[in-house]
């Protein structure tokens, strides 16, 4: 009786103790970023678990195509290799969950990796736990929850179609370049036309032919007011001086010293207008112009800026909207926000009202907006303790872009001047800033140029000195990575999440290489586009890949069938790929001489390409596999150890920095270039620092600076 009686409370125990678990047990969430599961954990609280896939868990092999042409071209999906700790974990916590939520990324790629989530943790793709949100604050991602969604499958499709595109692309041709060219090459839909643009930048350079033309200036004075003018023409006609004998024509009836006359006085008010929020080519394109940022860069500081950093007491706080975005729409209600931060920072006569409405795009972001600061009363200053450098100049950047975009046009007053003598007429254009606008968030608001006094017709200006002045029409300049992925977006070629690896891959594959900050194509990179060109046109043919693009929006849009939009791709690029490989006859890339002799074997050296960058290699390899690394010196002895030479060196991450040759012996190092002066202060090293305005040379250990031009 006794021990019937102790079991049947202890299975009463068991089974409370089952029960609780059950209750207690918390709803699981799965993001991309362990940063971004930190911020979105303590915004849900405790009865949810939030865990990182660290972005992909299932995707194509690598060893071969994975893609059954026969079959629908059906996807074989294999898990990432170095994933299995991550997978493993997540089937885990999913046994334990009461709820499985998935939190990717809201756009197509991450669309994605919800739906690989699911088939991995065995989820119907038909349940609703599929939770997505445009900025990490806790009042959107909590309203987010009360809102979960299927998973989209057309997304999916969209995705799925573009992977397997470029799957098909780039395992089709590469094989091709490595057999006829030499191995390690590949070629991409939206990679060729990047590189196709740069050569073609390159021809138009080197077919350009310069033109002569003059310009004859004036400076010009009324009162105690000064003022420029230029030559227009004559006898009211417009006339260009295109050599030193036109220009000679028109001086013999202009005097120095004689004045001009006003013959016509126009007089408007522009409004300058401000630029609408950024999408990301647009941030990339400012970023690069304005902070001098690769598109990497800005996209890794932009990723750190959405999922969160630790702002103080206010714990994690996500701090721009979603960086992956071609829309220009903003919310209502930080319209509001900012309307209001306007007004009190600023003045009501500042408040756009209403403000410039932005259109959503035809690409893969509609529904998100454009990016922006999450609260706009956050400012940069405010925040710039808790930010890395890069973080911070980047959230400035946006933020003031965004604030710009939300208030009232600056209005300029302008003066055209027309001036004659000798039947000879000149032109003076100037204007004055009496409304700031916009411009005031910039700093703008006291900027004049070339003011002129109060003027009407038939009054007179002095001549103070004339300056004709020979030029030359230039060449068009090579792409930036700001021009180039501009004129990708402008033609439509690839979506927002394409640009930064697309530029990333043609430098990395060294079919270009960056010279001042512009991109210069390389002799492998014109072999390669020369091997596209002639065999697969439709690959570097803008308007087909633009038109591709849009299929693949359509996809998205449930307008199209993905299985179809492949087949109408592949069958005539497959023919293309066979007759590439039957005519395409080998073509043998030349090392350049790397000027000296291999120390073992006595050939000549030369300079190879490797995963690293360039090193120098026997001529003679396999025979010979001695190599040795390209240092190059820059004439200052290491001011540590008086001994070694101070050389160029490169981080793990590809920046550049200063190092001393006898490392590890001696452990210099610098970001800045040493020089070989020292201090006049206290004796230190100087180095040469890059700034807005050219260069400086600078003490690290001391406020010394001087000016240096290059």
């Amino acid at each position: 009786m006794v021990t019937k009686t102790k079991t049947t409370k202890t299975r009463k125990k068991r089974t409370t103790r089952r029960r609780t678990r059950r209750r207690n047990r918390k709803k699981l969430v799965i993001v991309e970023s362990p940063s971004k599961a930190k911020t979105v954990g303590k915004f849900l609280g405790r009865t949810y678990r939030v865990v990182a896939s660290k972005g992909h868990v299932r995707d194509l092999p690598k060893s071969k195509m994975g893609v059954d042409i026969k079959h629908n071209y059906k996807p074989h999906y294999i898990s990432i290799r170095g994933k299995g700790d991550t997978i493993r974990m997540l089937k885990s916590e999913a046994k334990k969950a009461k709820k499985i939520y998935l939190a990717s990324d809201p756009d197509r790629e991450g669309e994605a990796i919800s739906w690989h989530l699911a088939h991995l943790l065995k989820l119907n793709v038909k349940d609703k736990n599929r939770v997505s949100f445009n900025q990490i604050t806790r009042d959107t991602v909590r309203d987010s929850f009360k809102h979960p969604r299927t998973i989209d499958m057309n997304l999916v499709n969209a995705q799925q179609a573009r992977r397997i595109l470029d799957r098909l692309v780039g395992y089709s041709i590469s094989p091709v370049l490595w057999r006829k060219v030499k191995k390690g090459l590949s070629a991409g839909r939206v990679q060729s036309i990047a590189l196709w643009l740069v050569i073609q930048r390159e021809r138009a350079i080197k077919k350009f032919k310069p033109q002569e033309y003059w310009t004859i200036d004036l400076n010009l004075s009324k009162a105690n007011s000064k003022f420029k003018g230029s030559f227009w023409g004559v006898n009211g006609k417009k006339r260009e001086l295109h050599n030193n004998h036109d220009v000679q024509e028109v001086m013999k009836n202009v005097n120095a010293k004689q004045s001009l006359t006003i013959t016509d006085v126009k007089k408007r008010i522009r409004h300058r207008r401000p630029t609408r929020p950024f999408t990301t080519s647009t941030m990339q394109q400012a970023a690069n112009r304005r902070l001098h940022f690769r598109t990497g860069r800005t996209m890794m500081a932009a990723q750190q800026l959405f999922e969160g950093i630790t702002i103080g007491r206010h714990g994690n706080q996500g701090l721009i909207t979603y960086m992956r975005t071609d829309s220009t729409r903003i919310a209502t209600q930080a319209e509001h926000h900012a309307a209001k931060f306007i007004h009190d920072q600023f003045g009501k006569e500042y408040v756009a009202n209403p403000p410039a409405k932005g259109k959503e795009s035809k690409g893969e972001q509609d529904a998100h907006e454009a990016i922006r600061p999450t609260s706009v009363f956050r400012t940069p200053s405010s925040i710039k303790r808790y930010l890395t450098r890069d973080q911070y100049r980047l959230y400035a950047l946006i933020w003031i872009h965004f604030v710009a975009s939300q208030m009232t046009p600056a209005k300029i007053n302008t003066m055209t001047l027309s001036m004659e003598q000798n039947h000879v007429d000149f032109r003076a254009n100037g204007s004055r800033l009496i409304f700031p606008g916009f411009l005031t968030v910039y700093g703008m608001s006291n900027k004049d140029s070339n003011l002129m006094p109060d003027l009407k017709a038939n009054d007179t200006v002095k001549i103070d000195s004339i300056n004709p002045d020979q030029h030359f029409t230039q060449p068009p300049a090579r792409y930036s990575e700001a021009n180039l992925i501009h004129t990708l977006e402008k033609n439509g070629v690839g979506r927002p999440s394409t640009y930064s690896p697309t530029l990333s891959t043609i430098q990395r594959r060294y079919y270009v290489r960056l010279k001042a900050r512009r991109f210069v194509p390389t002799e492998l990179g014109e072999i390669v586009n020369k091997i596209v060109e002639t065999y697969f046109p439709d690959i570097v043919n803008i308007k087909f890949t633009a038109d591709l693009e849009n299929k693949l929006d359509q996809i998205a849009a449930a307008k199209r069938n993905w299985v179809r939009v492949v087949d109408q791709f592949y069958q005539p690029f497959s023919k293309e790929v066979d007759h590439a490989q039957s005519q395409l006859k080998d073509v043998q890339v030349k090392d350049k001489l790397a000027g000296f002799n291999c120390s073992i074997c006595g050939a000549p050296m030369v300079i190879k390409m490797g995963r690293y960058g360039k090193f120098d290699a026997c001529s003679r390899f396999p025979a010979c596999r001695n190599t040795k690394a390209i240092v190059q010196k820059i004439g200052v002895t290491c001011p540590k150890c008086k001994k070694g030479q101070v050389i160029v060196r490169r981080s793990r991450r590809g920046r550049k920095f200063y190092g001393c040759s006898r490392y590890p012996k001696c452990d210099f190092v610098s970001w800045y270039k040493p020089i070989s002066r020292k201090c006049p202060k206290d004796g230190h090293f100087l180095v040469e620092k890059r700034t807005r305005g050219g260069y400086q040379v600078v003490c690290p250990n001391h406020d010394y600076k001087e000016a240096l031009q290059k």
